[in-house]
């Protein structure tokens, strides 16, 4: 798993780290992972399969409509690129 080392942090930011983990009742490196976590992953992040399916209700498709979807596929397997 990888480690990341941060450089520089002013006494009063750790101290503030420390303080908040302390009030969630983690450890301070699990809480500086927490903070991290949710920075870059944020919940109301749109995920696509939530995404599609929620045009697929707002289109109002039935069973039968996905299903002339699938019937109409083109089925025949890709051919692999080149690069010569």
């Amino acid at each position: 798993m990888p480690a990341v080392t941060i450089r520089n942090l002013s006494d009063e930011t750790h101290r503030a780290l420390r303080l908040r983990a302390a009030r969630h009742g983690r450890s301070t490196e699990a809480e500086i992972r927490h903070i991290i976590e949710a920075a870059v992953r944020p919940p109301e992040r749109v995920k696509l399969g939530s995404l599609l399916a929620a045009i697929g209700r707002d289109a109002e498709l039935s069973d039968d409509d996905v299903g002339a979807f699938q019937n109409g596929r083109d089925r025949t397997p890709a051919e692999p690129m080149t690069f010569e």
